[in-house]
């Protein structure tokens, strides 16, 4: 048992905006009162709900690749020395898993979505998942490009669809799905990418990027998941695509989405050398929209790694760049492309990238539905959130930085003109409990009675001014993990799926399919559950 007494408690879910109250934990809950139990002193500290993840990148194949790539990465990463409670490892742009858990909790983050698994790679990602301590996971099924469910769409079996992909879902032991590029990866296999939303896609007559989208979506809501369609939109990172993204909002039409990394969607220009930002027509046609969420996907400049399911566009930057490249093809499910890459300030589509990421956190009215994410490691590391959120609270830091960028570039964006300063319960929604309600754990983002006991401490006033950057405390499901910056203890965190409703005939029409089209036969596709430690079912 533990009292967090004399803290500046924000806790926005439950309307506790700044206000000095104990926080009381027992068997690994927020309770109403303890006796007896240890005390921490938070005077002078902020108490905050842990922070949640939304859409980020940690376990997988695809993380597996890109270290094996870009090993340079790690040279002058953080060092985690061995001791009896934590394991040796590296941190970087791509940490090892290990050293992921240990710099999200040292940071206060307490939940992660790792927001891209084929089927095929899932055993070996649920491994990795179990390898990452102290966070409680959840990942999203890849979908959009899935031969099987395309076929099914192509002859309007809608309804067949739904019980396949509820099927998958829980042969891959998921929270949720996740769709990438809708059809161009599925044509990325002839060579090809997705044109408009609304043209056939390769070796399809009635599969559309919109009708895909569409009806995912529509999947996603009748199997009543938890989180809603986890979109990654046609044309990420071309100039012009705004108008995709708006138009992609149209053809949601009402259903339940998530808009994945939402600064690469929102440029003007017909070409990269005028290329500008268009985060003000994107903010203003997603605030009419109640139905999405997004997540900001902001850059930082200095070294990325990104990675992506959507293989066409990552060799179109292998070829604007002539850095290395890697491309899989996850046979009838998916694809994955890795290209190192280094954002500059000097650069002109840079800085209007930097730009767009904060003008979209700034121009979105509603905190509860912008949360705040790099789309690591392909933006920058997660672990620079803190550099994103003093941009957001301090206008005057945030005109230093853009008054030393190009001058064409300033022109190019609409943030000079943006003086909205976040103010530290909008910070806490945008952190945790936002991402927490967009992806249907009510027992995460908040530090009311029930609530798991995952609490950042923070220094009101740290020493090198820059706030959220080492918390004193961290406590993850009531254990004390991180104290004074340092990881003091590990456990082991939850990883939470579901298991929709479907119909288990199903798989007598799936397991003819296996036979003929895949490598791997039927019976060793889905996951066991035993593989998933510590696995929580919402049903």
């Amino acid at each position: 048992m533990l009292r967090i007494t004399g803290g500046r408690v924000y806790d926005p879910a439950n309307g506790v905006d700044g206000v000095v109250k104990d926080i009381c934990v027992a068997d690994g809950r927020v309770v109403a009162d303890v006796q007896r139990a240890r005390t921490i002193d938070a005077t002078g500290l902020l108490v905050f709900p842990g922070g949640v993840d939304v859409h980020t990148h940690v376990a997988g194949g695809a993380l597996n690749f890109a270290r094996g790539l870009v090993p340079e990465n790690q040279r002058a990463a953080r060092k985690f020395l061995r001791s009896p409670d934590r394991r040796a490892g590296l941190g970087g742009m791509t940490p090892t898993t290990f050293a992921t858990g240990y710099l999200y909790a040292g940071m206060g983050w307490t939940t992660v979505n790792e927001a891209a698994v084929p089927i095929l790679s899932a055993k070996h990602t649920h491994e990795e998942l179990h390898d990452t301590p102290i966070v409680d996971k959840s990942s999203l099924l890849l979908m959009a490009n899935n031969e099987i469910v395309l076929d099914l769409l192509e002859a309007g079996e809608a309804e067949r669809a739904r019980h396949v992909v509820a099927w998958l879902i829980w042969a891959a032991k998921v929270y949720g799905v996740k769709a990438v590029n809708p059809g161009g990866v599925a044509a990325w296999k002839w060579g090809k990418n997705a044109g408009t939303l609304h043209e056939p896609i390769q070796g399809y007559s009635r599969v559309t990027p919109a009708k895909i989208i569409a009806e995912l979506a529509q999947i996603v809501d009748d199997l009543a998941l938890p989180h809603p369609l986890h979109l990654h939109a046609n044309h990420l990172g071309i100039p012009g695509n705004f108008e995709t993204t708006i138009e992609t909002m149209q053809v949601i039409d009402g259903r339940r989405a998530h808009l994945a990394h939402l600064q690469f969607h929102a440029y003007g220009g017909d070409d990269w050398g005028n290329m500008r930002s268009q985060a003000a027509a994107v903010a203003e046609e997603f605030n009419k929209r109640r139905n999405l969420t997004t997540d900001a996907g902001a850059i930082l400049f200095g070294d990325a790694v990104t990675i992506t399911a959507d293989g066409p566009w990552q060799h179109l930057l292998y070829q604007l760049t002539g850095r290395k490249w890697g491309n899989l093809d996850v046979e009838n499910e998916t694809g994955c492309g890795i290209v190192p890459y280094v954002y500059k300030d000097r650069s002109l589509v840079n800085a209007v990238q930097w730009a767009v990421g904060l003008e979209l956190l700034l121009l979105i009215d509603d905190p509860w539905r912008v949360f705040l994410t790099t789309d690591h490691p392909n933006g920058g590391a997660f672990w620079r959130y803190p550099e994103i959120i003093r941009m957001l609270m301090d206008v005057e830091f945030r005109k230093t930085q853009i008054a030393a960028l190009p001058e064409a570039a300033r022109s190019r964006m609409t943030l000079p003109e943006i003086t909205r300063q976040y103010t530290l319960s909008e910070i806490a929604i945008i952190t945790s409990a936002g991402p927490a309600r967009a992806l249907g754990m009510p027992q995460k983002g908040h530090l009311g009675v029930g609530a798991d006991a995952d609490i950042a401490i923070y220094p009101e006033k740290p020493d090198d001014g820059v706030l959220f950057s080492y918390p004193r405390y961290v406590l993850k499901a009531g254990d004390v993990v991180v104290e004074e910056g340092d990881v003091r203890a590990v456990n082991d965190g939850r990883e939470f799926i579901v298991r929709p409703a479907y119909d288990e005939t199903i798989e007598e029409y799936l397991r003819p399919l296996f036979q003929k089209v895949y490598t791997m036969s039927f019976e060793n596709y889905p996951v066991e559950l035993e593989r998933v430690r510590n696995a929580e079912i919402r049903s």
